[in-house]
This record gives C-alpha cells, structure tokens and sequence, in this order.
C-alpha cells in the first residue's frame, strides 16, 4: 500500500521500489541508502572493511597452510597437499549452506554477522594454540611430533574459520550488489562494474595478507600473526554494525527452494495435459499485483516444465490455488535458470582444479628455491602470490576503464563482452598457467639432478613469478564473470546462493585435484614410482600439471559448446507486458 501511493505520488525518482527495505523496514529513501553513495562511504569503510579483514585473514592462513602442515604438524607432501585442499574446499563449499539460510530464513546482514563472529571465535582460538603454554605445538622448539591437543585445536579452529566464511562470503557479496536498483538505468550500470571493483578492493587485502602478515609469521611468529587477524576481525564487525542505517535491505521470503519443486511437482502431475497454442494462456500473476520480486518471460526450452502453468477448467474460476498443482510462468522459468545452469557449473569445475594448486604446490614450489632479495632479506614463500592478485587488480582496471568503453560501441553489449564470454577467455589463462608452471617446474627438476646437494637454490624465486601473474590475469575474467554470472542468472530470492554456486566452482576444484592427485599416486606408484613422493624433488609436478592443462584445454571445447547455446534470464522491465510479448533477448539482455 506504501509502495503504490509513493509511485502515484511521481516519487518513483526518490525511493526505492525493488523489493528492499531499509533498516526501518520501509522503502528505502534513494539518496540516503545503496548505490555508490553505500559503496564508497558505507561499503568501502564497513563491508569492505569486514571482507578485507576477511580475506587478509583466509589468504594470510590458506597460502601458509602447506608450509604449517609440513614445518610444524610434520605431514608429508601429499598428504599436506590433500589436507589443504580438503580445507579449502569445504571452506568454499560450505556457502551452499550459509547462503540457504541467509535467503531463507537470517537475511544478509544478520547472517554476515553471525558468521564473522563464528569466524572471529576460530580466530581467537588459533591464537590460543600457539601462546597458551599446554596448547602449544611442543614444549621446546624442533619437536619430531606435536601434541594432539594442538592438532585437534587447530583444526577445529580451522573449520569454524570453514564455518564462519560460508556464512560470510555468500551473504556479504550479495549484500553490497543489493545497493544497486536493477530498475534504475544509472545503477543498473553502476551494478555491472560494482564486481570489478569490489574485486579489486578485496585483491588489496590478500596483497596484504601474503606479504605483511606471511612476513609477521615467519619474521616473528604464527601466533603474532594470529593476534593481528583476530584484532582486525573484531573491529571491523563493529565498524560494520555502525553502518546499518545506510544499506538497503532484503527480506527473506523462506526456502526459495520450495517454489522450484512445486514447478516439478505441478509438471509431473499435469504431465499429459496439451500444451497451450499460445503461450499468453499459461497462469502468471500479473505485474500490477506482485508485491516482491519480478516477472520473467517465458521461453521454449524444456517445456516439459511448463505444463505446470497450465489453466485447468476448475482453476480458471478461482482465486486460489494449490502451489503444489499450479505455478507461474515466472516460478517455471526460475526452475529453467538452476537446469540451465548446472552444465556450466560443470563446465568451469576444471578452472577450479588449476586454480586450486595456486595455494598449495605453486607455494611449496617456492620454499625450494633461492629466496633472497638483496643481502638480508628473504621473501616468505607465500607472498609471490601476491603477484597474482596484482595482476587481477591491473587487469581489472583495464578491462573496466579502457577495455569495456570500446567493447560497448562495438559489440553494443552494455557489459562489453557477454558474461559467459568473459568467464570463457578468462579459462585460457589457465591453460597457459598450467603450461607455463609445467615448464618451470621441468627447468627445476633439471637443476636439482645436475646439484642434488644445493638442489635448486641457484633458482631464483621469481621463476614462478609468470605462473601466478597468469593466472591473477584469467581471475580479471573468470572469476569476476563466474559472480557477475551466477549472482545474476540465479531467481532473486536466491542472490546469496548464487554466489554460493560461484565459490563452489573453487570448493568442488579443490576437492576434485585432491580425488585427482590420490588416483594418480595409486597409479603411478604401480608403475614404478609416483609423481607425488615424498618431497617436491622427489615429485613429478610437471606431469601432473601437463595432465590438467589437457584437461582445462579439452574442457574448453565443452565450455564454449554450452555457453553458444545457453540462454539468459529475460526479465519483464514493462508495467504493460503480458508472456507473449517478451521478446527474443541476445545474451545480454539487448533485444534483437
């Protein structure tokens, strides 16, 4: 009632009218709430600084984790190696979860700040590993073997970080991209770049994580550094609390996967009924009466599931109806958007598996070469991956501010290149990452043969410098696209999951290199000898980094087969437009 005497009013300029609230629970005010006005005053002091906390804390321990299980618990390689992509991996599945309830039950803001208190109690208690005297890993410094108890905390600490950023990542992300008003045409775009940049803002504290605070690790101790994280952690919650009048807010609407097993349900029961000679006679709310959300066109593909919004003649009749046996168009199509999404989700998996090595043999690559820079120093292991996120942050803002201006006028693509294409040139990269690192590593395996003794300290550590560059370049355009994507393309009421779908990608990569290099151990070892011995110089990385760039490369070939048949979400923008007037959308939404 609110909402229509304020559009009647000709305030449509002044508020807000895409389904948000503000932290009053009324329409949100325009030029007190959201956009970059939240972003860069709000988003940039409160939840930047609750996701640069985050992130400085999750790269400062994920790309040090190897170095912890193989120094401090004394693991093996392989078996480190299989341990942080366990971690890794349920750290970045674990969003699946978190989003869910933040859709359907907490809403963003009070999940994001459940998490980060979660996250901030495995901090505390990293840091009570390492400074309580019977928790410590030994009594006295060069132990063979550390206490159980410290290994048992440890990682119980670890799984609650686990715990708390799938919590965090999923809700927080979609909560800054909610600032922006879909419907508004100056922040419709400003929403397109919003992923560039909070991108870029986020590479600023991994930088920070894998150099200054690796640094305070090796030069000092883990536990100074575990201090420092939980300090910054605990601050910027409260900073972020402090900016609760200014966001634009969401509310749940429950378990937003129950409208999609209606629709299959509804399909099923009306699964012999014809389908309707014109698709206008199919059951949709009209626009004029929906109170959340939007409307989506309807479309061709897998019409199975339309029967389910099939007028029967006792439903034609009646103003109510049981969702179990009669649905939407819009409900229909946002069943058609998860179908249609799983094949690329797939299709991306081996990005993920490349990705995954960045943080454990590209790190442990690094502890075996010539670390000196100048007469003094020595650069930790972990902060060449800084490279990485230096390269994304240069190559993001050249996309953004130079690249997608000329893109625009020639493809007329308002994004520049369509999202599955920027995810799809970004997947070359890896390719070329495992290649180059491939490459590297046989050079290595040549000098160790030639020096056993010195090994390959007479390499310099910036030999593995390309491989994380080139692989901080395809992030630019892979993993930007794959939030932009899956943010986008999922039902509204499943924002934070979509971003949940995303990190997935990375959690299911993980995962899948782990399955990966325990089959090949077994394999190779049969043979003779395996590529994953006891140490790197007693390894074959080279084979096995060849294997994923064949696997990323015949992938390709997959990905780009479902990205030219893929077909977009295509939102009702018009008050007027009725299902048999949606037109034909190219993969941006531009009409042709």
């Amino acid at each position: 009632m609110e909402m229509e005497q304020k559009k009647e009013g000709g305030d449509e300029q002044k508020w807000v009218y895409d389904s948000s609230v503000d932290h009053k629970g009324r329409i949100p005010l325009r030029a007190s709430t959201g956009a970059w006005k939240a972003s860069l005053f709000i988003i940039d002091f409160t939840l930047a600084a609750i996701e640069f906390s985050e992130r400085l804390s999750y790269f400062g321990i994920a790309t040090s984790l190897i170095i912890y299980l193989t120094k401090v618990i004394h693991d093996d390689l392989k078996t480190a190696a299989r341990s942080v992509n366990f971690w890794s991996g349920v750290t970045t599945l674990m969003p699946l979860l978190g989003g869910f309830i933040a859709d359907a039950y907490l809403g963003r803001f009070r999940t994001v700040l459940l998490s980060s208190i979660i996250y901030s109690l495995g901090l505390v208690l990293l840091t009570m590993t390492w400074f309580i005297p019977s928790l410590r890993p030994c009594e006295t410094d060069g132990c063979v073997e550390p206490r159980k108890v410290h290994v048992v905390l440890f990682f119980v600490a670890m799984y609650l970080i686990s715990i708390g950023t799938g919590g965090h990542k999923p809700s927080l992300e979609s909560f800054g991209a909610d600032q922006f008003d879909e419907d508004h045409p100056k922040e419709r775009k400003d929403k397109m770049s919003f992923f560039n940049w909070w991108n870029s803002g986020l590479c600023c504290g991994l930088v920070l994580g894998v150099t200054a605070l690796v640094y305070v690790q090796e030069r000092f101790s883990w536990g100074a550094a575990d201090i420092i994280l939980a300090s910054v952690m605990g601050i910027s919650i409260v900073v972020f609390i402090v900016g609760r009048p200014f966001y634009r807010y969401r509310v749940p609407t429950g378990s937003p996967l129950t409208p999609l097993l209606q629709v299959f349900v509804a399909a099923i029961y009306k699964r012999k009924l014809a389908y309707p000679s014109n698709p206008a006679d199919l059951h949709e709310v009209p626009k004029s009466e929906m109170v959340l959300g939007r409307l989506l066109c309807h479309t061709e593909k897998l019409k199975f599931l339309d029967k389910a919004a099939i007028l029967e003649d006792n439903e034609i009749s009646t103003q109510e109806y049981n969702p179990w046996r009669l649905t939407t168009v819009t409900k229909v199509e946002e069943l058609k958007l998860i179908v249609n999404m799983i094949p690329i989700w797939l299709a991306t998996l081996p990005f993920g598996m490349c990705v995954a090595q960045t943080t454990t043999f590209f790190i442990k690559q690094g502890t075996t070469l010539n670390r000196k820079l100048g007469n003094n120093f020595l650069i930790p292991p972990p902060s060449v991956f800084a490279l990485s996120a230096i390269a994304m942050i240069v190559c993001v803002t050249i996309y953004q501010k130079t690249i997608v201006p000329v893109l625009r006028r020639v493809t007329g693509n308002e994004r520049g290149l369509s999202i599955l294409q920027r995810i799809g040139f970004g997947m070359t990269f890896s390719i070329a990452t495992m290649v180059v690192a491939a490459l590297v590593e046989r050079k290595r395996l040549n000098v160790v043969a030639k020096n056993p003794e010195s090994g390959s300290l007479s390499m310099s550590i910036f030999w593995i410098a390309p491989q994380f560059i080139i692989i901080g370049a395809g992030d630019a355009f892979t993993l930007v696209g794959l939030q932009e994507y899956f943010y986008d393309q999922v039902p509204d009421s499943m924002r934070s999951l979509g971003i949940a779908f995303y990190l997935s990608v990375i959690g299911a990569g993980n995962f899948l290199s782990s399955i990966l290099i325990t089959l090949i151990d077994h394999v190779t070892e049969k043979g003779g000898k395996s590529w994953f011995g006891k140490d790197l110089n007693s390894s074959r990385l080279d084979n096995f980094y060849w294997l994923l760039a064949v696997i990323a490369t015949a992938n390709m070939f997959v990905y780009v087969f479902l990205a030219r048949r893929y077909s977009y979400k295509n939102v009702q923008r018009s008050v007027s437009v009725a299902v048999a007037d949606c037109y034909e959308k190219d993969g941006e939404g531009n009409i042709v």
